[in-house]
């Protein structure tokens, strides 16, 4: 990790930029060689995204999405079905791997990052930080961050949230239980399931930064490869229901 993590100040208003922003980062990275990169994001309005190979069909209540007027969306990367909106604080890294490095294969880099964020907010939250099932954090068995990946070349996109204040009830509405769980899970309800940290995003945020040692600010023109994402991919219903 010899490459500085460099902080990017960039939020958009609708999810769809924010999830194109997500690979327009990676991609800016991998045809420029750019610097790593952190931002963070959320959004003020309930929308569900699916992960890359998701299925609408079996894990959205598309019915229930439908008549609450809240999106389905599909992200670039890997993961679960997931419902967004206010309390939930987006985290995104954009990482370089190096031939020596700790983000050789995917479950390496999971155990990097999520160890990363572990040992940043254990001290922090008085009760020890659990790294559980593939990309989870947990604290006393219950889930409040979920984390996917993307990769291509020597570069990573990997994000993740953090539910620090979400509305939990809302998940069990618009989403069955996974066709995949972890073993931690038990069968256990959404609302059993979950949990929202006691913290700020502000000092969310100020834990995350400082554990990349995300010190500088980094300027990138992204709105035109933004736009173009948003035009052929996020806001296509094709794209959504590609699977």
């Amino acid at each position: 990790m010899n490459c500085p993590v460099k902080f990017l100040e960039a939020a958009f208003d609708t999810p769809e930029k924010n999830l194109a922003c997500d690979e327009a980062l990676l991609n800016l990275c991998a045809r420029k060689g750019q610097g790593q990169i952190l931002r963070f994001w959320e959004s003020l309005h309930h929308f569900v995204v699916l992960g890359y190979t998701s299925r609408a069909k079996t894990e959205v209540y598309l019915d229930r999405c439908q008549r609450m007027h809240v999106p389905v969306l599909r992200r670039c990367t890997g993961g679960g079905t997931v419902v967004q909106g206010r309390g939930c604080l987006n985290y995104v890294l954009v990482l370089r791997r190096t031939e020596t490095g700790p983000l050789q294969t995917i479950a390496n880099t999971n155990e990097f990052v999520l160890n990363t964020h572990k040992h940043a907010l254990t001290p922090m939250l008085g009760s020890e930080v659990e790294v559980a099932g593939t990309s989870d954090l947990a604290i006393g068995g219950r889930k409040f961050s979920g984390n996917a990946q993307r990769r291509t070349g020597d570069w990573i996109l990997y994000h993740g949230t953090f539910l620090i204040g979400f509305d939990i009830q809302l998940i069990d509405q618009l989403l069955p239980l996974p066709p995949k769980q972890p073993e931690y899970r038990g069968g256990r309800s959404h609302r059993e399931f979950l949990t929202n940290l006691k913290m700020s995003s502000v000092l969310m945020k100020d834990a995350i930064r400082n554990a990349w040692h995300a010190e500088g600010v980094v300027q990138l023109e992204l709105q035109e490869e933004i736009d173009r994402l948003v035009a052929t991919r996020y806001a296509r219903k094709e794209w959504v229901d590609r699977l």
